[in-house]
């Protein structure tokens, strides 16, 4: 992999050149300025379609209950399958299998824009399609994210790439959605889905320009699928910083981000308004999501996200309280901005701590269950909010889940001092914390204590 050359090191300069440099290290290098460049565009359309879907059943339904189970039917795949594709995760080449999964989207998405414009939508045909999608998914999500390291020569830098990949994830959802609400009005929703399947092109066009080094790209099998999976299991489940961090980006997606399902009939009854209803909210969390991924790209390392997790945490859950409380459109997408910024820092977070600190041949792995704690809960928890919602109401659903992410936060940040003590000599093994002549107490602070 190529790497463009710098006169200086951005981690030395002070003031805002010096965090922009930092921000943008791993577009240094050549195979992520292609993924970047292919994920951006095809991420907009992505977030064109999931807020044209949820409008969608919305419009034919009316129902909180059938919001849940059309976003349960595209996230239970993870829960169920994402144990066994990170399996196949670290056996396969990534480039290969992800040029596949993209066709595989793409298709998927023309499936869905034709169902759409030829008038023949049913709640029915989008359960299907979103289960489709969300098998996909189970394999897609887990295989990016153990790829990022295949492009990124200097594991230093692999905390700047997975925030520009937030990042990137974020900016398209500010803009996907404010899209979407606009051909929503013109079009309809089926025109958001033709125009999500013709973005694929240019992520599939990016991973086949790449240049991948072949050590490392795949493993042989040394075993059985089962015992890959029960290794994998173990690695996760046994107590230690991994499992925190699992379990609190469960707590999370399970009682937190449903409130996404939710949005759409806020916008509708209790809001009062229309598609560029819904698109002002859902760019508002992704604007707010952005801004969070844009600070966390341009600090200087690790050391630190493990103090940001449960701050993060707490601060999404006050948003969530918020939105279901506020009555007014611009305090809901004041709150959501919160929410939005508070949600994608503990992800990157989390993400950047898992994958710092995991082994190369057990990464796959621990990403599936992590997209699992994420995407796989989310369901269960889609369903519960719409069922609740049914019999309590959409705010009362939204303060119970919000309340208890900040209990969460809590918890966590109680085991700080445990959590630090596990994590430090892994970061003085693989050289990130700095040498032991600085003194334990220094190496300490500096671990758990955001400094920028």
């Amino acid at each position: 992999m190529e790497r463009i050359s710098r006169r200086s090191d951005p981690d030395s300069n002070p003031g805002i050149q010096g965090w922009l440099g930092r921000m943008v290290k791993a577009l240094c290098y050549r195979n992520y300025r292609l993924f970047f460049l292919g994920q951006i565009v095809s991420l907009c359309g992505t977030w064109m379609t999931n807020m044209a879907t949820g409008w969608l059943v919305y419009r034919l339904t009316g129902s909180p209950l059938m919001l849940g189970i059309v976003t349960c039917a595209g996230q239970i795949p993870m829960f169920v399958l994402g144990p066994f594709s990170g399996i196949l995760v670290d056996r396969v080449n990534k480039q290969r299998a992800l040029v596949l999964i993209q066709s595989l989207s793409m298709l998927q998405s023309f499936a869905l824009a034709i169902v759409t414009l030829s008038g023949h939508a049913s709640i029915s045909g989008l359960i299907v399609l979103n289960l489709l999608n969300g098998v996909i998914t189970a394999f897609d999500i887990p295989m990016r994210q153990s790829f990022v390291i295949e492009m990124i020569e200097n594991k230093a830098d692999l905390g700047n790439a997975i925030a520009l990949n937030s990042t990137m994830f974020n900016a398209a959802r500010f803009v996907g959605p404010a899209i979407g609400a606009l051909v929503i009005t013109a079009y309809g929703e089926g025109w958001c889905f033709f125009i999500d399947g013709c973005s694929f092109l240019a992520v599939i066009a990016a991973f086949l320009a790449m240049t991948i080094r072949p050590n490392g790209i795949a493993r042989p099998p040394r075993g059985s699928a089962l015992s890959d999976l029960m290794e994998g299991w173990h690695t996760v489940s046994r107590p230690g910083p991994i499992r925190r961090i699992i379990s609190l980006l469960a707590l999370t997606s399970l009682l937190g981000t449903p409130y996404a399902t939710l949005v759409p009939l806020f916008a509708g009854s209790i809001l009062r308004g229309g598609p560029h209803t819904l698109g002002l909210l859902m760019s508002s969390a992704g604007a707010g999501a952005l801004v969070g991924a844009a600070w966390l790209a341009g600090r200087r390392s690790v050391l630190g996200l493990g103090m940001v997790i449960p701050v993060s945490v707490a601060v999404f859950g006050t948003g969530v309280i918020g939105f279901a409380l506020s009555r007014v459109i611009w305090l809901s997408m004041l709150f959501l901005f919160v929410g939005g910024a508070g949600l994608m820092i503990q992800m990157a977070s989390s993400n950047t701590i898992l994958q710092t600190i995991v082994d190369n041949d057990k990464r796959g792995r621990v990403m599936s269950f992590y997209m699992m704690a994420f995407m796989g809960t989310a369901p269960i928890g889609s369903l519960m909010a719409g069922w609740i919602s049914e019999h309590l109401g959409a705010p009362l659903t939204l303060v119970i889940g919000g309340m208890a992410c900040i209990v969460g936060a809590a918890l966590f940040f109680s085991g700080l001092e445990q959590l630090r003590d596990a994590i430090r000599p892994i970061y003085r093994r693989i050289g990130i914390l700095p040498e032991l002549e600085m003194g334990e107490e220094a190496a300490s602070e500096m671990t758990f204590e955001a400094r920028d």
